[in-house]
């Protein structure tokens, strides 16, 4: 028996409404709450992303620059090019450095990396 469920995670951010519109765009799901200092997106089966304003926001190194990467997000994508130009188009960044051939590293605006990962991969 699991002793909790997974209901949303909560990512620092550096501008919320900026973060709020790229996270939307890159996963598809509507914007349940917006201010300046918070956002939530709801997902699938309710589950939720939300960003909380940290005025002082250090983003996280990549590859380990300038502070250690704390977790990431892999997301399932059918085209790994495509998604990384269209996370791109969204405002994130794409990496010179890139660790594999079956992912590739996006930072969000506020620097988080995450993975975009090959769907056929998750089985």
């Amino acid at each position: 028996m699991a002793i909790a469920a997974l209901k949303m995670v909560t990512l620092d951010s550096s501008d919320v409404r900026r973060d709020a519109l790229f996270w939307a765009t890159v996963l598809g799901w509507g914007v349940a709450h917006e201010q300046e200092e918070y956002a939530m997106l709801v997902g699938p089966d309710g589950l939720a992303l939300g960003l909380g304003l940290v005025a002082d926001h250090v983003a996280p190194g990549w590859p380990n620059e300038q502070g250690s990467k704390q977790f990431h997000l892999d997301l399932a994508v059918d085209d790994l090019e495509a998604a990384a130009v269209a996370c791109a188009e969204a405002g994130g960044t794409v990496p010179d450095d890139q660790p594999g051939e079956t992912w590739t590293v996006v930072l969000d605006p506020s620097g988080h990396p995450f993975c975009l990962t090959r769907a056929e991969s998750w089985g």
